[in-house]
């Protein structure tokens, strides 16, 4: 096999933002020319997929300035630092939804746009929910919740009402290997 490794050279942080650091490195080619890779630091995320004892699942209604409409999506949310990412989902889902999980489980890592971002989401299985009181969203953030039957949801996936990368595969990951 060809070794199609890029070898780090530098590196200059060209945006520093609350979430997202853009980077430029110079890079040499596995032809040994230099080039240039400019990315994205992403602090990782968590995807869950909270589903009830009858089979429905919980969804998010939320507004996403980037492209300027509402998207259904799987609860989800970034690290915190130091934060282990199943802290991360329960914070999450209590903080979005105001519900909790009995029983989790890992189903898998997403990387969501490999060209351009080091973006890892964890995906979890969130079971045995329970209504803990209200959501506590952060200032700013502003979320509906619906509970639909799964089948409903994968619906929504394959008619186009849900296209959000991480809501589309954590669903079909789902449906495909189950629980």
């Amino acid at each position: 096999m060809k070794d199609l490794t890029e070898h780090y050279l530098s590196s200059e942080q060209v945006f520093d933002g609350k979430l997202l650091k853009v980077y430029r490195d110079a890079v040499r080619l596995p032809d040994g020319t230099e080039g240039a890779r400019e990315y994205i630091r992403h602090p990782g995320a968590v995807a869950i997929v909270p589903l009830f004892d009858d089979g429905s699942v919980l969804l998010e209604r939320q507004f996403r300035y980037p492209h300027g409409r509402t998207f259904i999506e799987v609860p989800a949310g970034k690290l915190e630092p130091d934060e282990p990412h199943l802290d991360t989902a329960k914070r999450e889902l209590l903080e979005e939804t105001g519900y909790v999980a009995d029983e989790w489980k890992r189903l898998a890592v997403i990387h969501t746009a490999i060209a351009y971002t080091d973006e890892g989401i964890e995906i979890f299985l969130a079971r045995k929910l329970r209504k803990a009181g209200a959501a506590r969203l952060d200032p700013g953030e502003f979320v509906d919740t619906l509970i639909v039957p799964f089948d409903e949801a994968i619906a929504m996936v394959k008619d186009g009402r849900i296209t959000d990368a991480k809501s589309v595969a954590s669903l079909l990951w789902v449906k495909t290997w189950g629980v």
